[in-house]
């Protein structure tokens, strides 16, 4: 989630300043950058507790120390260290103490290899010293969801009270879930909508080619991925896949007036979150708001109301791709590297178009409904979702040899899909991994994931 602070303040008149305002993402291609989002638990190395923000070693002393170390400066929320910013990048908080490192907009995915690999060089080297190890997953394999602490960020006051009203799962997506994302670019509003449709298809493969979320307070759920579960029912007017993106007619003013009735959690005006939970942004337009009475919307408000749509893939001013569970480093590059491979070449993405073509609306969402239990193994035509997986990889790696983007020793970015191949040609998942773990060398013990799992 975003930190405060879009300051385009020009009032909004009409849904197509919106459109126009998602339409200034453009980019030529040789323009078009990765970016990539991922969040990991922390917990104590004694007890595996997860650290609360105001305790000694806790994630505050944590931001301050990096913040020592690197220079980064400090993101405030009221007075409170909530993240760390340096250009593009930046470190944040989501609301259990998840911990997110916002990357940058790289060139190329041996630029987002070097940047994870910093990362988790800074994690280690100040991560001990405060008692603390963070560890990537889908879902918290051990707590309770009242057993999580609260991060003091305005925004999540304001979702905490909103989200019990809408679904049952909101608050465990607030508190008990990790994810992994990639932010990609569209040159035109035909390559947007090609891209918004070919992710919006292909996120139930990510969710189970990444699943990685297997426990539940410490004992197998039946389920691989319980982060996806999870998001079947936290508010589903503003979660899941839009039918709108596979409208005929879609575009930007298609997609901002989905957003138009997504319901708003707040309004950040003079350094403080205004709470209007499930009040209309049309309302707010028109300057209708009853909690601040003849405001009207800008289209910072604009912005910071999109970041609170929760769609597979979220459409900004560039691409999000939203399915898949936080996991291992090389899986996290993995992630990068399909949706990059898939997107950034032509007859890629032309391929990958064709091949989800055939697929009704209603078969992707049978899919979402059932990947978090059967992940690669779902049913899928004849087969199973492993056959697409290898027809989808073999598009994404000839995308990424077309791209011929090569490191210091001459390697293309095609290697970074090694470990989704290896699931395609039948290996296990991570959530399988740990679950033969737990029936194996673990003896029962759910708690040993975080020395294995931990960066």
């Amino acid at each position: 989630m975003s930190n405060p602070g879009d300051a385009d303040s020009r009032i909004v008149e009409h849904t197509r300043d919106l459109a126009a305002y998602l339409e200034s993402g453009c980019k030529t291609p040789d323009q078009f950058t990765i970016g990539t989002e991922h969040e990991a638990f922390g917990f104590r190395l004694n007890g595996f507790a997860p650290p609360s923000y105001d305790e000694q070693g806790g994630i505050a002393d944590l931001l301050r120390a990096i913040e020592i170390r690197e220079g980064w400066q400090p993101i405030l929320d009221n007075g409170n260290t909530i993240g760390l910013k340096a250009g593009a990048a930046s470190l944040s908080l989501e609301p259990g103490g998840q911990f997110e490192l916002s990357g940058g907009m790289l060139a190329d995915l041996h630029a987002t290899k070097a940047e994870l690999d910093e990362h988790i060089a800074r994690v280690r080297d100040v991560a001990p010293g405060l008692g603390l190890g963070f560890a990537p997953l889908g879902f918290h394999p051990l707590n309770t969801r009242e057993a999580m602490p609260v991060m003091p960020k305005g925004r999540y006051k304001i979702m905490r009270a909103y989200m019990p009203k809408v679904g049952t799962r909101g608050l465990d997506m607030m508190f008990r879930t990790c994810t992994v994302q990639v932010n990609l670019d569209f040159t035109s509003e035909a390559d947007m909508v090609r891209k918004m449709r070919v992710g919006s298809a292909l996120q139930p493969l990510a969710t189970a080619l990444f699943a990685n979320s297997p426990f539940y307070e410490g004992k197998p759920n039946g389920l691989l991925s319980n982060r996806a579960e999870v998001w079947r029912d936290t508010d589903n007017a503003r979660a899941g896949i839009p039918a709108r993106v596979f409208d005929d007619g879609f575009g930007f003013e298609a997609y901002a007036d989905w957003l138009l009735d997504v319901p708003m959690y707040f309004v950040y005006r003079d350094g403080g979150y205004h709470d209007v939970a499930g009040a209309s942004f049309r309302d707010f337009m028109a300057g209708k708001l009853d909690v601040l009475p003849g405001e009207r919307a800008t289209i910072g408000d604009f912005a910071d109301h999109a970041t609170t749509a929760f769609p597979d893939v979220r459409l900004k001013k560039y691409i999000e791709t939203r399915g898949a569970d936080s996991g291992r480093a090389d899986m996290m590059l993995a992630q990068s590297a399909l949706w990059t491979g898939l997107f950034y070449d032509d007859a890629a993405l032309a391929a990958a178009a064709a091949l989800v073509k055939p697929l009704a609306y209603a078969d992707v969402l049978a899919l979402r409904d059932t990947v978090p239990r059967t992940g690669i193994n779902t049913k899928f035509g004849a087969g199973t979702l492993r056959d697409l997986a290898r027809e989808v990889l073999a598009i994404a790696a000839d995308g990424l040899k077309a791209r011929a983007r090569k490191n210091a020793q001459g390697v293309d970015e095609s290697g970074y899909l090694a470990p989704l191949l290896e699931i395609a040609e039948g290996g296990p998942s991570q959530a399988e991994h740990w679950l033969a773990r737990y029936n194996g060398a673990w003896g029962g013990d759910a708690s040993r994931i975080f020395g294995d799992a931990a960066f």
